[in-house]
């Protein structure tokens, strides 16, 4: 339809008469019943959109308004370049255009992008993003060398930026509320508490991590529940403050950095935790995944997996993918078992943590914005308005139900040590 509607307006542009009306010949009543080329093919993707509640404002004045009650927000198109850019593809070239700062948006962006979630069709969500990507799916294997690529592109931005919105621990993942007035700071430390919990963690014992971010959750499992810990990490920024703070703090002895491939890790642990890294690991590595955990698990051994995922399977928004995650790719809870199934692993339980993620980027957004100045500094305007629009998009997708996140715990079959109620989860 969008290679149509490109059409239709070339067409327009060169003088058709179906699609614009004669200068020569003016009929000011019919003309006042038909739309402009532009107007009438930003109808028609509105259209395939779900129309959300938003009104459209082209460079010259022209408006589409919103076919809803109500209007969110207005979406301002400044040149003909970006109204083409949006029509042939409205989720990368939204993105694009937004950075570039030939869209704008009048109104609060996050209800905005929130309001498109909630309009798009359920059945057609993400395929745009599926066509696109639908020649690349299983050619592009996730190889140490990508993977190492991919990070580097997201987290050795540098570590400054990061401390200007993140916690005082650095924990780039979902925080948890138990209550959602809680502030960041607090949250993230029941994150971290909530995940221990979970692994029923006792003194002396040994962990794996993968994926270990800036060392918060191996510094607190060793700090407070007597663990030895052993991090990979493949990021250079994250691995070299993490070794700081382990020396700074006096662990360094029982905190062991690793800058290398989690499919490189070896050794025997009593649990497996992996926070914020499986969204990176390509489902096509599920399985070497699996064969990670399952060597490196003692027999009486359990884990636990926290990942952004989808309800079901569908890629990565393009924009997202191309500008912001190189190789994300959140799995639905069935692409999930792919990493428990073959080896033998029982699932014991699963929590869906949506809102508690939307609270986390609330607060991500707020302190992101309270320092634009600062990340203005560092940055050119495409990356602050990128970040802006990430963050923001990240908010909206949760809010809307379009992204979850989910925690799995896990240990293996047959093994009879396990709580017979859920309340060790809430018991501090």
């Amino acid at each position: 339809m969008h290679q149509e509607q490109t059409e239709a307006y070339a067409k327009a542009m060169n003088g058709d008469a179906e699609c614009a009306p004669r200068e020569t010949e003016p009929r000011p009543a019919l003309a006042n019943k038909v739309f402009s080329a532009e107007k009438l093919l930003l109808a028609r993707m509105m259209e395939s959109l779900g129309n959300p509640p938003l009104d459209l404002v082209l460079w010259d004045g022209q408006e589409i308004a919103s076919l809803a009650n109500h209007s969110t927000a207005r979406v301002l198109i400044r040149d003909r370049g970006a109204l083409l850019k949006l029509i042939a593809n409205p989720e990368l070239g939204f993105g694009e255009m937004y950075t570039a700062d030939r869209i704008e948006v009048q109104g609060n962006l996050v209800d905005c992008l929130e309001a498109i979630y909630r309009a798009m069709p359920r059945t057609d969500h993400g395929q745009i993003g599926k066509i696109l990507l639908a020649p690349f799916n299983g050619a592009l294997r996730n190889t140490q060398q990508r993977a190492r690529r991919n990070i580097h592109h997201h987290y050795d931005i540098g570590n400054e930026f990061y401390k200007l919105w993140l916690d005082r621990d650095m924990v780039y993942t979902c925080a948890y509320f138990p209550d959602p007035a809680m502030g960041l700071e607090e949250a993230q430390t029941a994150k971290l508490d909530y995940v221990c919990r979970k692994l029923r963690l006792a003194p002396g014992e040994t962990v794996l991590e993968t994926g270990c971010g800036w060392g918060a959750l191996a510094l607190h499992m060793a700090k407070h529940y007597g663990a030895t810990m052993k991090a990979y990490n493949i990021s250079k920024e994250q691995i070299a403050y993490a070794r700081e703070r382990a020396l700074a703090e006096g662990l360094d002895g029982r905190v062991q950095f690793i800058e290398d491939d989690y499919r490189n890790a070896g050794g025997q642990f009593d649990a497996f935790v992996s926070v914020g890294m499986l969204e990176h690991v390509g489902i096509d590595q599920y399985h070497a995944l699996g064969k990670v955990i399952d060597r490196c698990l003692k027999d009486t051994g359990r884990g636990l997996i926290h990942s952004i995922g989808r309800d079901r399977p569908s890629p990565m928004t393009p924009w997202i993918e191309r500008n912001i995650f190189p190789g994300a790719c959140p799995p639905s809870l069935s692409q999930m078992t792919q990493i428990f199934e073959p080896f033998g692993f029982s699932v014991l339980d699963v929590e869906n943590l949506r809102l508690h993620y939307a609270k986390t980027l609330e607060h991500w957004l707020e302190r992101y914005e309270a320092n634009i100045e600062r990340v203005a500094q560092m940055f050119d305007p495409a990356f602050v308005r990128a970040w802006r629009l990430y963050l923001a998009g990240s908010l909206a997708a949760f809010r809307s139900g379009d992204m979850q996140l989910f925690q799995v715990s896990f240990n293996r079959s047959g093994q009879n040590r396990i709580p017979w109620t859920r309340q060790y989860l809430y018991s501090c």
